[in-house]
């Protein structure tokens, strides 16, 4: 989760003023506030997140103690790719997330054979994903998920409007799972190149070279 710290300064004359920061993870801006509040000058510290709630140092400090042991921080890669000539699909799914005070990337890829437009496999691209976190134990976080797909991206930030019914289909899967898993996704449109390990895994799984593998990063 990225917050804004909020403070407001007291020069030693009593003058005050109000300073924001730019945006941060919640970790970070947490300990940055620390060191604000030890300097004495500070008489109000809040930090506001992506959904304008305003959280005091308290608050933040018991809700990241409280997620420390389940995965958070996550960010999703996803991308999907479909083959005309074979109808196969495949799906590429990268995730980052933080557990236990260790960074962790987890990267999946899936040929599939029940879709039929490269639509179709972008969406289940990111069902993947979610699934994925599912099984990692992931629940009632904010959730960042990039794609290089305008189709996917701006559907579900609602900047245009699900007109095919089997994209309807799709949108309406990924949302109630996004429900169920209690997940505030914010979505961003990155180019390709952006989003290259989603875009490798995908080809490969069209492949056949089927891969899931978690690695620890330093």
């Amino acid at each position: 989760m990225n917050v804004l710290i909020e403070w407001i300064y007291k020069s030693k004359k009593g003058v005050q003023t109000v300073f924001k920061s730019e945006e941060l993870p919640a970790e970070q801006a947490l300990l940055i506030a620390e060191d604000l509040e030890r300097t004495g000058r500070t008489k109000q510290i809040l930090f506001t997140d992506q959904f304008d709630s305003s959280w005091t140092i308290k608050e933040l400090r018991g809700y990241l103690k409280g997620i420390e042991t389940e995965p958070h921080n996550i960010t999703v890669y996803f991308d999907g790719g479909f083959d005309w000539d074979t109808k196969l699909a495949g799906l590429g799914c990268v995730l980052y997330y933080n557990q236990n005070g260790k960074s962790y990337r987890l990267r999946k890829n899936v040929r599939a054979t029940y879709l039929s437009s490269n639509n179709e496999a972008e969406y289940a691209a990111l069902l993947l994903c979610l699934q994925e976190l599912e099984t990692l134990g992931a629940h009632h976080l904010p959730i960042e998920v990039k794609g290089d797909s305008r189709v996917v991206i701006n559907h579900l930030s609602e900047q245009w409007p699900v007109i095919e019914e089997e994209l309807y289909s799709w949108a309406n899967k990924v949302e109630e799972k996004m429900e169920s898993l209690g997940f505030q996704p914010r979505y961003e449109l990155i180019s390709r190149k952006k989003n290259s390990e989603a875009d490798r895994l995908a080809t490969q799984a069209l492949t056949g070279v089927e891969i899931t593998a978690t690695i620890e990063r330093t």
